[in-house]
């Protein structure tokens, strides 16, 4: 087959002529033209016969070998690989660690998304370096990029976002981009959000269970200043306003300590899931009753706490991951959505 009768190059077009070359392969893929196991031309041969840098055709190939569309064979050349997957979108969903409800909100959206998308999921573990390496490497290679933005500085502390994920971000058309979690500052364009409002939503939780969180003396929240996985500090604000506008007396600590001394009396509010086991089984050993003598919330809603009876304050995950699937399957990314959160009273408050 001669290749270079279905693929033009356009010289006054906008488009750089390697997506204009990735678009031509996918293209006539789509339609019949090329087939499995087709070999494509050498970069070298490519770039001769339609006076192209070399470069523009290598970072074209690059590309369509991480969509799996072509591989090269040492020795031999390029193939191409794959024709399952140009028919759907291509979505990349980058989260900052693999927890219980991260991957609620992941499950759901591979529940509402359909056959016609392929979902990659990468973790970057709350570190720039990985996420500006994974941004970089994919910029070009997914029709949607689903990011769930939270970083940890140098000194362990949270932050949303950082002056060099937002220049990467930048990089990648604006109506590609959905952001979860964490309203985007300083971003104009037609992209989509489905946020939580962390210190209303603390503050607005709590107030719900006003009635029950006044019969206990003291508020304890556990929150580590300093975590590998930090949490919004925004959650900190909200409990402290909500603690000074109802004169209720609280108490912020790092975390649960051995033999620390229990009070009946005490309301404790949990964010990392193993500060929650370390506190469940203290006030087990000491004696105490949960939801009578000793209080207990924990902070984002899991199956696991269901079960147990633990009451939570928590974001509605099933809902995030479901808007996330609809905002792409409706091509509305010029959207922003509040997620839901609320109360969720058990045994133990």
């Amino acid at each position: 087959m001669d290749i270079y009768k279905h693929i033009f190059i356009d010289e006054n077009s906008r488009i750089p002529k390697y997506q204009q070359i990735v678009d031509a392969v996918i293209g006539n893929i789509a339609n019949g033209n090329f087939g499995i196991d087709l070999k494509m031309p050498s970069i070298n041969r490519f770039s001769e016969e339609y006076y192209l840098s070399r470069d523009t055709v290598e970072k074209a190939y690059g590309i369509l070998k991480d969509r799996n569309i072509i591989t090269s064979i040492r020795g031999k050349g390029y193939y191409i690989s794959s024709t399952q997957l140009l028919a759907k979108k291509r979505i990349l969903f980058l989260v900052n660690k693999l927890s219980n409800y991260k991957l609620k909100i992941y499950n759901h959206f591979i529940e509402n998304i359909g056959s016609n998308c392929h979902t990659d999921l990468h973790v970057y573990h709350c570190d720039e370096t990985l996420f500006l390496n994974l941004v970089d490497k994919y910029k070009s290679s997914y029709d949607y990029y689903v990011i769930m933005s939270h970083f940890k500085t140098e000194e362990l502390r949270h932050v949303s976002f950082t002056k060099k994920t937002l220049e990467a971000l930048g990089k990648i058309p604006v109506n590609k981009l959905i952001f979860l979690d964490n309203i985007k500052p300083d971003f104009k364009g037609a992209f989509g959000e489905i946020y939580q409002d962390f210190e209303n939503d603390v503050y607005e939780a709590l107030t719900e269970g006003l009635h029950k969180i006044k019969k206990y003396k003291k508020i304890i929240l556990i929150y580590a200043e300093k975590s590998l996985y930090p949490y919004p500090r925004r959650i900190l604000h909200g409990f402290r306003k909500f603690c000074v506008n109802n004169d209720l007396d609280f108490e912020i600590i790092e975390k649960v300590y051995d033999n620390m001394i229990l009070r009946e009396g005490d309301l404790f509010i949990t964010i990392d899931e193993t500060d929650l086991v370390n506190l469940l089984n203290l006030v087990k050993d000491e004696g105490y009753e949960l939801g009578k003598d000793i209080g207990v919330i924990s902070y984002n809603d899991t199956p696991l706490k269901g079960l147990l009876g633990v009451t939570v304050i928590s974001t509605d995950f099933k809902v995030m991951g479901e808007k996330t699937a609809e905002i792409i399957l409706n091509k509305t990314t010029n959207v922003s959505i509040k997620a839901p959160f609320k109360l969720i009273e058990r045994d133990t408050m």
